[in-house]
């Protein structure tokens, strides 16, 4: 439809295989973004299906209406974080899902905007709130209240610079003089942080770092992922399926981590000779490695080349097995 932004979801055919969408399927969408998943995972399930998609974005979610309207009541919307949506499910009245996603990547809409303040192509304020309605830090303030000490964090952790030192001691003696208030402003201080001979070389631009790391610090996002992740398994019905897509080799870590947990019966520190923790698995691991675009979709979708996505599937608990 003309005037709607492009919107190509990522591995949409893995994601809809490997949760073995299916009609009458419930359906978690925790992060629906501008709908594609939820609308193809609706379409494979043949119309039977129902989904419950949640984004803290409301620009995205008011899109995602539009994109699923047709489907009617078998999809409902609502606007919080994904890592509450135990209580969006118990509002609904679902015990449990068939299937889960969560896509932790960003939205064309997102990015797209300079009013958003998510990149630096075209200049806007520094924002990068994805619930700005909701108040909290924005990168602005991140940017010039922060210390060198968290600022060098933050670069160096969510961006994996090997330039966080230099870059934090730039934005420090920049704001010094005149507070930084605008994309294009940051990415400049950026710029002239980094060695004549890393820029280059560089494959993209200096600022692509810091701008990923300072939305990540901003909206929290290593949280969560890790709170969806712990709560995830008590929300899954046996043989229910949780798919998560990342896109930052941190996040694919705490993915892989807590699916490994899950699929492991002891979880004691190896030096314990007798379990004592009585941990039992609840997960069957269906992905070894991360499942990445093939080349036709990277050259479709230059967005899809770091998209990593892991599958679990729930297993029945310990008694339930016993019993039956």
């Amino acid at each position: 439809m003309e005037g709607q932004p492009i919107h190509k979801p990522v591995l949409l055919r893995e994601v809809i295989e490997l949760l073995g969408i299916r009609p009458g399927m419930k359906i978690l969408d925790a992060t629906v973004g501008l709908g594609g998943h939820s609308r193809g995972m609706l379409e494979a399930a043949g119309g039977e299906g129902q989904v419950l998609g949640l984004d803290r974005d409301r620009e995205a979610l008011s899109e995602a209406g539009r994109r699923l309207a047709p489907y009617g009541d078998r999809v409902r919307l609502v606007r919080t974080r994904s890592s509450r949506f135990p209580a969006v499910l118990a509002e609904a009245g679902w015990e449990k899902v068939d299937a889960a996603l969560l896509d932790a990547g960003m939205s064309s809409l997102q990015l797209d905007d300079p009013e958003r303040g998510f990149g630096f192509l075209n200049d806007g304020p520094l924002d990068m709130r994805m619930g700005a309605e909701d108040g909290g830090e924005t990168a602005e303030g991140l940017v010039n209240l922060a210390s060198y000490a968290r600022l060098c964090e933050i670069i160096r952790e969510y961006g994996e610079d090997p330039q966080a030192g230099r870059i934090a001691r730039a934005i420090v003696s920049a704001r010094e003089k005149e507070a930084i208030t605008t994309t294009a402003r940051l990415a400049e201080v950026v710029w002239q942080a980094y060695p004549a001979k890393w820029r280059a070389t560089a494959r993209q631009h200096p600022a692509t770092r810091t701008f990923q790391a300072l939305r990540m610090a901003v909206n929290e996002e290593l949280a969560e992922l890790e709170a969806f992740l712990k709560a995830i398994p008590d929300h899954l019905a046996p043989g229910g399926r949780v798919a998560v897509i990342s896109f930052h080799s941190l996040e694919d870590r705490l993915v892989k981590r807590a699916f490994r947990a899950e699929a492991t019966d002891c979880i004691c520190p190896r030096e314990q000779v007798v379990c004592v923790c009585g941990h039992r698995a609840r997960f069957r691991i269906l992905t070894k490695k991360p499942v990445m675009a093939g080349e036709e979709e990277v050259r479709d979708n230059s967005r899809a080349r770091s998209a990593k996505l892991r599958v679990a599937e729930r297993l029945p608990d310990a008694g339930a097995a016993v019993a039956g």
